[in-house]
């Protein structure tokens, strides 16, 4: 089941808040902005999450085609941090298996 695109999510805001399609565009592309601006310090989306930078450690792995034994390097990698809101909002909303 395919998520919603840019469009519907615009769709969607510009409907319920009664507002031009350009407008709310121009609002999630400056949150966008913001987001990737601040990540360094951190970036929380209230009621979502928040936006991080991580540096991961060097470590060993291994090259699953050959078994060889094989260095990671390290380097940053940005994570979102889910809120236990939003995690008990969906998992609320989703049938058990």
């Amino acid at each position: 089941m395919p998520g919603m695109s840019k469009s519907a999510v615009i769709n969607h805001f510009a409907t319920k808040f009664d507002m031009k399609k350009r407008a709310v565009a121009a609002f999630f592309e400056e949150l966008s902005e913001l987001a990737y601006r601040e990540a360094p310090n951190q970036f929380s989306v209230p009621g979502l999450g928040k936006i991080v930078l991580v540096q991961r450690n060097a470590r060993m792995g291994r090259n699953p085609k050959t078994g060889e034994s094989i260095s990671i390097p390290a380097k940053k990698v940005v994570k979102f941090k889910v809120s236990k809101v939003a995690k008990e909002a969906i998992l609320s909303r989703v049938p058990s298996f």
